[in-house]
């Protein structure tokens, strides 16, 4: 029988240089590592073997030998990685939950196709193309250069200014072929400003990123919200900058690349899964979000919701399988609540019964609330 796989997708944008490939790398490779592998609930398999034998050469490149992962220049690629959940010792439980994995797509944007014209129109097409791979994307990340920043201290507008007028004249170039068939329905609804390389700026926690960014590039951001805005269908159903977050794929030294320093790539799994079950719920209950929006962001939320709060389904196939298995709005609405101390407890409780998905979503959802007491990661309000 096939896996039953919960798919989720992320995009991540950034600046030449700005360290997407190591980032990749150093958040495939820890997961390869025999302690994670021993504490965690579910292994990480790369879907395609290639892609996961390169990405953890370069992890064990940086760990051994300090060698740092040679930065890939106009290649788009997208990654798809299973989280398989470890059996517990009832295979009933595995047979009962809502869905066996989660699948993470992580789709690669070539920096320097925000910062050039494209060489011809096969380039352009390929930048297009491209571009609508990711456009069913959860999430985005939009690297921020930790380097860029300490190269232009004390003027850090010059850079952040930069990159975020290159980003919205990169988007107003592919505004006309997106838009052909009117406005985006699939489109990445939340995008993250995350500080790559944050090991180089060691007094800077999230809250500092923040006000950096927003004092710095405020006109800018607001720019790049216009544009994103003016390409998806229901504009209101949107955060752009309003999210943040710390990333190091390691500590960097003279001749030693420390892999086990990293700051928020464990949060790459949760923000991919977790963020928009919480943030599309949200919307859908503060504002009159279009239908065909809220149809398209509460896919899977019902399977997620079971998730959470362990409601088991019945396991049988077809037709009346499927209407076994319909998950009602009192069980979202119970997950959506689910917060600290109950939280906690149906964490616990899932561990304990070996119950590995839910005890894997809860720990995520914990992990958002640990993100942000460490000063790591910044959810919207809104």
């Amino acid at each position: 029988m096939q896996p039953r796989v919960q798919e989720q997708h992320i995009a991540v944008f950034g600046g030449s240089g700005s360290g997407k490939t190591v980032l990749l790398s150093s958040f495939y490779g820890a997961t390869q590592e025999p302690e994670y592998l021993q504490r965690r609930l579910f292994n990480v398999l790369a879907d395609n073997v290639g892609h996961g034998q390169r990405l953890y050469k370069n992890y064990v490149g940086m760990r051994d030998a300090a060698d740092t992962p040679a930065q890939t220049r106009f290649a788009a690629r997208s990654y798809a990685f299973t989280v398989k959940m470890k059996d517990g010792s009832d295979s009933s439980e595995a047979k009962a939950r809502p869905f066996d994995a989660l699948r993470l797509v992580w789709h690669d944007y070539p920096g320097e196709w925000f910062e050039q014209e494209p060489s011809g129109a096969e380039e352009a097409r390929r930048r297009i193309d491209t571009f609508k791979d990711l456009l069913g994307s959860d999430v985005a990340l939009l690297l921020v250069d930790g380097q860029r920043l300490l190269d232009n201290a004390g003027e850090e507008e010059r850079y952040l200014k930069s990159l975020f007028v290159d980003f919205r004249n990169g988007l107003l170039r592919l505004k006309d072929d997106l838009l052909k068939d009117g406005k985006l329905v699939d489109f990445p609804r939340i995008w993250v400003l995350a500080l790559s390389k944050a090991d180089l700026l060691p007094g800077m926690d999230v809250f500092r990123f923040r006000d950096l960014v927003i004092d710095k590039a405020c006109d800018e951001i607001d720019e790049l919200r216009d544009v994103i805005g003016d390409l998806v269908e229901g504009r209101d159903v949107l955060s752009v900058g309003e999210d943040f977050m710390l990333l190091s794929s390691a500590r960097f030294a003279p001749g030693r690349i420390d892999v086990t320093k990293r700051i928020g790539v464990e949060l790459i799994l949760p923000v991919a899964a977790i963020l928009p079950f919480e943030r599309h719920l949200h919307w859908n209950r503060i504002m009159q979000v279009p239908s065909k929006v809220a149809g398209s962001i509460l896919a899977g939320t019902e399977k997620l919701a079971a998730a959470l709060v362990r409601r088991k389904t019945s396991g049988l196939p077809g037709p009346l399988g499927a209407l076994a298995n319909r998950v009602g709005p009192d069980v979202v609405s119970e997950a959506f609540k689910l917060v600290g101390d109950q939280l906690r407890k149906v964490n616990s409780e899932a561990v304990t019964k070996q119950e590995n998905l839910s005890a894997t979503l809860t720990s995520y959802r914990m992990d958002l609330d640990r993100g942000e007491s460490e000063r790591v990661l910044l959810r919207s309000r809104r």
